[in-house]
């Protein structure tokens, strides 16, 4: 395959789906897939193409025509999440606090991975629960703050590498909301709270919630971290890592709110690697930038064992909120800390717009509207507006086209 180089319309000329289409049955004849990986890769594969139908968009004016088709809205697809994206972090900026915000970035240590990967969903809603509740604990400290935090947590499994490598990212308010309904605000730091106590307190927190989860046969020992369900290797297990320092990764705080969820909002939505990051396909393997200029080549199969490594179980929550932003507080304490700080509440707090809420109906309206792209407009003379035909109507697009 060619090397890459951007397409006439700004689209990468690779795509994940290319490596998916050429070694999937390879990957699939010698590697046991879990449903959701197996769902993942063939949506990723059908996704916009005449697989899933679609239509042609012609121009009443110039008659040029443009072939659609439909998406997978499969939340690993890479082409799938910008919209989605982009809606979230607009409601984001319609609800946040005036006030400035930490970014802290909690990492289970390396010594877990391997249970984790046989225990996704249950260890990693440990990460969710025991992360934010370090937070909400040590804001309530009188000592420290006390008050009530808002905080906003999202999942991320991958390196740049696509290494599998949890951890989790969480926008936390600079101040809380004090029983009395007061606020109180962290001034004079660059950090929230000392990174050495969060790392300690919450290793306190996740051991003692993930040995519970082991005493009621919750965890599963497969493969690699087999021998964990021997009490004598489980031991030693737990004292190596209640010996290990837990990193938390404390950024100083940004110049306001709209700059640390903009940042976060890039992320949100996506997946372990966009497309655009694919550098060269060839018969030797994948290319791929990573940080700094660098890149990185695997085999096909690695690539593809990789990418799989973070395909989520279905249903599972990657985005949660806690404190004043968790769902029973927004019309109650949320509104309470804007009447504070000086922000009107929202007119309808509670809304959420994820991927799965875009209709087909109103998908380009909500696209104009956030990114100022106007696809009802003619891309080819600028002035006619392109009319939806039936995709059999109109000429079959050239071999190889993508919408």
């Amino acid at each position: 395959m060619p090397a890459h180089h951007p397409s006439g319309d700004g689209r990468p000329k690779l795509e994940i789906a290319d490596v998916f289409r050429a070694h999937g049955d390879d990957y699939r004849a010698a590697h046991v897939l879990t449903p959701d990986q197996a769902r993942a890769m063939r949506a990723i594969c059908r996704c916009r193409t005449a697989d899933l139908g679609g239509h042609v968009d012609v121009c009443e004016a110039c008659r040029f025509e443009r072939p659609a088709y439909n998406s997978c809205r499969n939340r690993h697809c890479p082409k799938c999440q910008s919209l989605a994206q982009a809606a979230w972090l607009d409601r984001q900026m319609e609800r946040i606090l005036p006030t400035h915000y930490f970014h802290v970035v909690f990492t289970l240590p390396e010594e877990l991975r391997g249970l984790t990967l046989y225990n996704r969903r249950r260890v990693f809603d440990l990460l969710f629960e025991t992360a934010s509740r370090t937070l909400l604990m040590l804001g309530h400290d009188e000592e420290r703050l006390g008050g009530l935090l808002g905080v906003t947590a999202v999942l991320h499994t991958w390196t740049r590498d696509l290494r599998f490598h949890p951890h989790l990212h969480c926008i936390v308010t600079g101040g809380g909301l004090r029983t009395t309904g007061e606020w109180v605000s962290r001034h004079g730091g660059r950090y929230l709270f000392p990174v050495a106590v969060l790392g300690r307190l919450f290793r306190g927190k996740f051991m003692a919630a993930l040995i519970r989860a082991r005493d009621r046969g919750e965890l599963v020992f497969n493969d690699r971290c087999a021998s964990l369900s021997e009490d004598d290797v489980w031991s030693a297990f737990k004292d190596r890592l209640y010996r290990k320092e837990w990193v938390v990764y404390a950024k100083p705080p940004f110049d306001g709110a709209e700059g640390v969820y903009r940042y976060l909002g890039r992320y949100t939505h996506r997946v372990g690697i966009s497309n655009y990051r694919l550098q060269e396909i060839d018969d030797d393997g994948v290319r791929f930038s990573t940080k700094d200029g660098n890149s990185v080549k695997l085999t096909h199969e690695e690539f593809i064992r990789r990418f799989l490594l973070h395909i989520l179980p279905r249903g599972f929550v990657k985005i949660r909120h806690y404190g004043l932003f968790a769902a029973p507080n927004l019309k109650t304490r949320l509104a309470r800390a804007r009447e504070v700080v000086g922000k009107p509440a929202a007119t309808n707090p509670e809304a959420e717009i994820n991927a799965g809420s875009i209709q087909e109906g109103d998908w380009r309206e909500t696209l104009f509207a956030l990114t100022g792209v106007d696809l009802a407009r003619c891309p080819q003379c600028g002035t006619g507006a392109m009319i939806r035909r039936p995709l059999h109507t109109a000429r079959p697009p050239p071999t190889g086209a993508r919408s």
